[in-house]
């Protein structure tokens, strides 16, 4: 029998004592309750008093405002050590007494228990209060999104042991307190743990989310963050590279590779924290990919490495006379393709180096073509018609997001249009339309090893697609309202979510089920990144806010000092993860010592670091003109690559 039954149930009980019979069958009939679950009813007698009344009181519109008022002067008067764990239960004890007011149709009553104490509440939960306040009847409650959320889910609060005992001491002890004892019975989850209270830091650390923090249990599950081996990329370089020599003579490129060769010698240890290579199947490298991993290899030789005293230079890209219409653009993993998605459902590709686009050969020419030459992609391409700029027409919405895949011979699109849309760079023409999300798409992103793809948008929902599929192959549900953004794990084996819910979600691809859940942030997530090791996720909300999270606890190792006053839509790790790049709409990046960060946190102290209140962490900040930063992106040898619109301040 469920908790909210209990009262029918105490009725029925009632009248049975009285041998009521025929009303009792009519009520069981209304209420379709069967024979077995009345038969096993059997409640003592000091409760069903205790149910009866605890109803009466309910209804009763007085109650509420002198019940909520006493809870929140006893947790004002509290001890600091219990005080700040306490004061969580406010707001959902808050909501639920608004919500019990109009079901009961005490509309008066509500809308100034709404007023009295709604501004107390946190500055992060008033977006939510004035959705909240909408509702005015019991039969809108059905029809709020936010108000249907706190009927059919519970409000997680951690508690330590002693602050616990307080509370039931109180609610003991108090005249009034049958509705909070009921609201907390029915829908608030409180998760008591050893040890002492919680600072007031560490509460607002993890605080923020729609439906508080998450329970222990979700975080337990074991995260494989490790790399893969990428065997693949350990036998490929040498003969690359001897060939390379061959050409340039000289003894300087000997001590490089011998340099070199010990650089990656090291990657294939065996990480313990990695998953098994045969987890996710993974499609093979073709030998044209194969050259250009090597390719990556030789440019990661010449890398500069970063860190507090060498920072990277910034190259970046101004999107003249495109006003707000450049909402989402992407840079290739190689750095040479620009691809912005428009507002007037157009895309473009820019070349940014002096090799030009070229288009395909026409059907009949195609047809000459010797399939099996080696340089068959090179000859299928027209050699008159060569453009710095390509355009890609298809969607009848605006553009959300693009992104190139990791060998830069396909591009994705998601559009307001509910579709995701494949692109071939070689005839530059669309391949596939996927339809599944049956709202906007608010962001797609490739697997790191090509093949898979992620999607998320207004649905509530993020999904996973492979590029030979038309369905997706795994639906993550779990998300309270929009999904804004996504990232797959470096190793290709998890999906992270960002949310207007403010949490952080990790998905794992092989069984679809959520393995961390990550509360912390005061307002919606617009972009994520892992770090290039794998353990970390930064995250950018829409009020300026950055954290760091650590995988293996599920826990924020850092929340970075406000710095960015508008909201972030880039984020970006070196490619030696010493960096952290953030891109923002208050037209600055910002620079931040990303081995400072990980160092302070000790895994069994992060709790007790939470905070940095040190500037330390931000290395530069960099302003441009007047143009918001819409995207980043570190070349394989770590120059800074930016790209935002020039908007005049007409």
């Amino acid at each position: 029998m469920s908790e909210k039954s209990t009262p029918l149930l105490a009725v029925l009980q009632l009248l049975r004592k009285y041998n009521l019979k025929s009303t009792e069958d009519i009520l069981r009939k209304e209420a379709s309750l069967g024979d077995v679950e009345c038969e096993s009813l059997d409640l003592p007698e000091v409760e069903l008093a205790s149910i009866l009344t605890a109803h009466h009181t309910e209804s009763d519109p007085f109650t509420y405002e002198l019940a909520y008022d006493g809870l929140k002067k006893f947790i004002e008067n509290s001890l600091d050590l219990y005080k700040y764990e306490l004061s969580t239960l406010l707001y959902p004890v808050f909501v639920h007494m608004y919500l019990l007011l109009i079901l009961y149709d005490h509309v008066e009553h509500a809308v100034s228990f709404l007023e009295k104490f709604g501004i107390e509440q946190e500055d992060y939960y008033q977006e939510d209060l004035k959705k909240l306040s909408i509702v005015k009847h019991k039969d809108q409650i059905k029809g709020n999104e936010l108000a249907e959320i706190y009927s059919t889910n519970k409000f997680t609060v951690q508690l330590s042991r002693d602050a616990s005992s307080q509370l039931k001491r109180y609610l003991h002890e108090q005249k009034n307190s049958s509705v909070i004892i009921n609201i907390i019975n029915n829908h608030i989850q409180i998760e008591v743990h050893d040890g002492p209270g919680r600072t007031q830091a560490q509460v607002r650390a993890t605080a923020g989310g729609v439906l508080g923090e998450p329970m222990k249990s979700e975080n337990r599950t074991k995260v494989y963050y490790g790399l893969l081996k990428e065997p693949d990329i350990q036998v490929l370089p040498a003969p690359v590279e001897d060939e390379e020599e061959v050409e340039e003579t000289p003894d300087k490129p000997k001590k490089k590779k011998a340099k070199k060769d010990n650089l990656f010698m090291k990657k294939p240890k065996s990480d313990p924290n990695a998953p098994p290579n045969d987890r996710i199947p993974l499609p093979d490298l073709k030998e044209i990919d194969k050259v250009e991993k090597g390719k990556a290899l030789r440019e990661a030789s010449k890398r500069v490495q970063l860190g507090p005293d060498s920072l990277p230079s910034i190259c970046f890209y101004t999107l003249l006379n495109s006003g707000h219409t450049a909402i989402s653009c992407d840079i290739c993993d190689d750095s040479t393709l620009l691809a912005v998605g428009f507002n007037n459902s157009n895309i473009k590709v820019w070349t940014l180096t002096p090799i030009k686009l070229r288009g395909m050969k026409s059907a009949e020419k195609l047809q000459d073509i010797d399939r099996e030459a080696g340089d068959v992609l090179v000859r299928m391409m027209e050699e008159k018609d060569r453009d710095t700029c390509r355009n890609l027409f298809g969607h009848s919405g605006p553009v959300y997001k693009v992104a190139f895949d990791p060998f830069k011979t396909m591009l994705l699109s998601c559009s307001e249009d509910t579709t995701v849309r494949l692109w071939s760079l070689q005839c530059w023409t669309c391949l596939v339309v996927y339809r599944g999300h049956v709202w906007p798409v608010w962001d797609v992103r490739w697997s790191p090893h090509g093949h898979y793809f992620a999607s998320s948008g207004h649905d509530r929902t993020a999904r996973l697609w492979a590029t030979d599929h038309h369905l997706p192959l795994r639906i993550f549900i779990g998300h309270y309202s929009d999904v804004d953004c996504i990232q797959f794990h470096p190793n290709s084996n998890y999906i992270a979510t960002g949310s207007s819910d403010r949490t952080v979600r990790l998905w794992d691809c092989l069984t679809g089920s959520q393995v961390r859940i990550m509360t912390g942030h005061k307002s919606t997530i617009f972009t994520l990144a892992f770090s290039v090791c794998g353990r970390w996720i930064a995250s950018g909300g829409s009020g300026g806010d950055m954290m760091v999270w650590d995988l293996s606890t599920g826990g924020p190792a850092a929340s970075l000092p406000p710095a960015h006053t508008a909201p972030i839509h880039a984020l970006a790790f070196s490619r030696d993860g010493t960096v952290l790049s953030s891109g923002s709409l208050d037209c600055t990046i910002k620079l931040w010592d990303f081995t400072a960060i990980t160092d302070e946190s000790p895994i069994e102290e992060t709790l007790n670091n939470l905070i940095p209140k040190e500037d330390k962490y931000l290395l530069q900040s960099f302003a441009t003109k007047s143009s918001p930063v819409k995207g980043l992106h570190f070349t394989r040898r770590n120059l800074l690559l930016a790209v935002g619109t020039y908007e005049s301040s007409a």
